[in-house]
């Protein structure tokens, strides 16, 4: 209502004062007199209407009842409310705002020399000076006084306590917290010692103030004095200008001190303005003259307020970000950042429109929305601050912890405390594989949501100032169950994320130090996940679905919706999706009974009819394999009819040998054997055997060459570089003992043995036949590999 009240205004002041509309004397001077009714179509219209049987009804422009409907009802007209609908409330407020604004004016010149009067008779010598001089020197006695205890008492006394506590290099706010807070109070401190001062030198000097007018005026000094230094406090505490290691937002010294010093003496102004309006109205003078200045010094107010934020704009912003740039935070913070100068110039306008339309129509008033935009700016730093500063505390006690218990279990190693310092910085800094704004902590969630509780805070601050709270929850229905579903939807946000970060615990506990597999061989030295780190995900996916539900639930339970004919026609759905998508519940369950039965993981080497691959990815209808030449299939668990894994207990590697016909096959077979001994030894693949390498013999005869096969066991994934190191080694080896490999060797033979009278094209067809010779060598040489495998 009254953000409709004050667009209205903005228009008729735009517009300027108007008198009533033709059309307002049309619609009701023709009910005054028959003559006129008959002659004017509306009044015509309205007796046809009557005549018909109808029900009429006539408001006039305040929204009050002229007449009163008649008798015999063939068609209703719904009825307003006491005060009519909120549009014409706004026209009703409109107007008396403009009649009562142009009665005050009127009356200026009056209330003027009312004010005068009144200031006189109650001035203890009868004169209006009396009240600015003792402004004057009530303000130099203020002045006296701080600069005793800046000058004076403030290095012998208070310096040294200040300046034992200060730190080289604070971090967080738990060490910073303390020492701002101490400052504040010794800020606050210093004030009441200068007060002090003022008075003692006051009553030194001026005769005791009997006056009570006197007396009030002084104390609207003091009040003003008081609440101006706590500001600065205040900001110096937020701030920190003059001690940049203390500073929390990351700011340059002198975008800090700039900052700070713009927001004293604006803050200092909103309080002199405040304090002298409350001065007039408290002193009881003409309430004209007490509405007009208050008005014209709150919109100075405005204007200033609005030229600080804008100057400090890029300040501002960049406090908001903390320093980052724009691409290094989040979404939220970033349109925050963009955004909030606009709707700060829009809420500082609009709390000046409603102080003025307030005190035009002698309306009571709190506090004004311009002076309790500071509050609510406290309000969300105080809790911020201290939620984080018990945070901060509560996960250092932790880490402390957990630092004794790893020098505890690893005393003796010299390097126990380097290694548990770099785990708790790894806790405060988001590890490089993280994506980016993820919480994966709970450090990191509780500063989440300390952020909304402060966000909360402020927003119930500004509602408080508004004086809307109990109109909101009391007398709307939907305003009494609003603070109960923000609560509920604030307990499942933090419920799913506790699950969600324990979840993620839990997969890099059970996944350890992943090992991922080379680009372009069969599963090259991966390692697995665990079952329970392939299941987790599924589980966290779930546990969202859980909650999201549960929510919209009590949500709907709230607002008064019954739930229970949506159980009713779920079934219904769920019965029409079972025969509508047989493919996808029969995906669904078998891919269920797949993972129950724990066929194959996360990170395992599989074939599932003819498509090979590492597991990348699984869902609840389907999974993802990465074949090692980078292709990825998509595979639904329905398709599946066999699953052949190579990433299980172990693997059997076989390797075929081609040397020629003197080789002594029982002297291989001795090398091969002592090889395999000494590659147990081996620092890099040593620890990845089973079973050593050992000669099978002589396994297959061609032409050209006998076929010795060796074969070894190791663990799955380790096979590829295992088959590197003893490719090598029997090369090395074969070379060192004077045995050769056999080469694919083709010999033709001619039946005149001429073969240097061949031509070309003889020479040709005598290659072709060679070469398909070899071909077929190499096809049932691969389906012999095959099968032995």
């Amino acid at each position: 209502m009254r953000l409709i009240l004050c667009l209205w205004l903005l228009a008729l002041m735009c517009i300027g004062i108007a008198p009533q509309s033709a059309l307002s004397q049309s619609l009701f001077s023709p009910l005054s007199t028959a003559t006129s009714a008959e002659t004017d179509p509306l009044a015509e219209t309205l007796r046809q209407a009557r005549e018909a049987g109808l029900s009429v009804i006539v408001v006039d422009a305040q929204g009050n009842l002229i007449t009163t409907p008649s008798t015999g009802v063939t068609a209703e007209v719904p009825a307003l409310g006491p005060e009519g609908s909120p549009l014409m409330m706004a026209q009703k407020r409109g107007a008396e705002f403009r009649a009562t604004l142009r009665e005050r004016l009127d009356a200026m010149p009056d209330s003027l020399n009312e004010v005068r009067y009144i200031l006189r008779a109650t001035s203890p010598d009868g004169r209006i000076m009396t009240y600015v001089e003792v402004l004057f020197f009530g303000a130099l006695l203020f002045l006296i006084g701080s600069q005793i205890m800046s000058r004076i008492l403030g290095p012998y006394v208070f310096k040294s306590m200040v300046t034992s506590r200060v730190r080289e290099n604070p971090q967080g706010y738990r060490e910073k917290m303390p020492f701002l807070v101490f400052r504040f109070f010794i800020g606050i401190v210093g004030t009441l010692i200068a007060m002090v001062i003022a008075y003692v030198l006051g009553a030194l000097i001026f005769p005791p103030v009997t006056d009570t007018s006197v007396q009030v005026t002084i104390l609207a000094i003091n009040a003003a004095f008081f609440a101006c230094r706590t500001v600065g406090d205040v900001w110096r505490m937020v701030l920190s200008p003059f001690l940049s290691q203390y500073r929390i937002p990351r700011l340059s010294d002198r975008d800090a001190k700039r900052l700070y010093r713009w927001a004293f003496y604006v803050g200092s102004l909103d309080i002199c303005v405040v304090t002298f309006a409350t001065w007039l109205e408290d002193f009881g003078l003409n309430y004209n003259v007490y509405a007009i200045v208050f008005g014209a010094l709150s919109l100075i107010m405005a204007l200033v307020n609005i030229l600080f934020l804008t100057v400090n704009r890029r300040i501002i912003s960049d406090a908001i970000r903390n320093g980052r740039t724009k691409a290094e935070v989040s979404w939220l913070i970033r349109t925050v950042s963009v955004g909030w100068l606009p709707v700060a110039i829009v809420y500082v306008i609009f709390g000046w429109f409603v102080l003025a339309f307030d005190l035009v129509l002698e309306t009571p008033t709190s506090i004004p929305l311009i002076a309790g935009a500071y509050g609510v700016l406290v309000t969300i730093l105080v809790v911020y601050g201290v939620t984080n500063y018990l945070i901060e505390t509560y996960f250092e006690r932790a880490r402390q912890i957990a630092l004794m218990n790893a020098h505890d279990e690893d005393d003796s190693a010299p390097d126990a405390t380097e290694h548990a310092d770099s785990h708790v910085e790894d806790e405060d800094h988001e590890p490089a594989y993280q994506p980016r704004h993820v919480m994966h902590t709970y450090e990191q969630l509780a500063r989440r949501v300390s952020g909304i509780l402060a966000f909360v805070a402020g927003a119930y601050a500004l509602l408080l100032i508004w004086g809307s709270v109990n109109d909101m929850v009391e007398d709307t229905p939907l305003g009494q169950s609003l603070l109960d579903i923000m609560v509920i939807i604030f307990i499942g946000y933090i419920v799913y994320h506790v699950f969600r970060i324990w979840i993620d615990r839990k997969i890099a506990d059970e996944q350890g130090d992943v090992v991922e597999a080379e680009l372009g061989d069969e599963g090259s030295g991966a390692s697995s996940a665990s079952r329970l780190a392939t299941l987790l995900p599924l589980f966290r996916n779930m546990m969202l679905v859980v909650v999201l539900v549960t929510i919209v639930l009590i949500v709907l339970l709230e607002v008064g919706v019954n739930v229970g004919p949506l159980f009713a026609g779920a079934g219904f759905v769920g019965v029409a999706v079972g025969f509508g998508s047989q493919s996808l519940v029969r995906d669904v369950f078998a891919g269920a009974f797949f993972l129950f039965d724990d066929a194959f993981r996360k990170g395992e080497y599989i074939d599932v009819g003819g498509v090979k691959g590492t597991v990348e990815k699984i869902s609840v209808r389907s999974f993802q394999l990465r074949h090692h030449l980078g292709a990825l299939h998509t595979m639904p668990f329905g398709e599946i009819q066999v699953i052949t894994n190579y990433s299980r207990d172990w693997v059997i590697m076989k390797l075929p040998l081609r040397v020629t016909y003197d080789t002594d096959v029982e002297h291989v077979r001795k090398l091969i054997k002592k090889l395999g001994v000494a590659l147990l030894d081996d620092p890099v693949i040593g620890e990845n055997f089973i079973q050593p390498l050992k000669s099978q013999g002589v396994i297959h005869m061609e032409d050209s060459a006998m076929i010795i096969r060796v074969k070894f066991m190791t663990k799955p994934g380790d096979q590829w570089l295992v088959r590197k190191k003893v490719y090598e080694e029997i090369r090395a080896l074969f070379e060192r003992e004077g045995i050769r490999f056999a080469h694919r060797e083709v010999t033709v033979r001619l039946a005149d043995g001429k073969a240097a009278d061949l031509d070309d094209d003889q020479r040709e067809a005598v290659t072709a036949a060679a070469q398909a010779v070899i071909d077929e060598d190499m096809v049932d040489a691969a389906q012999q590999t095959g099968d032995d495998r």
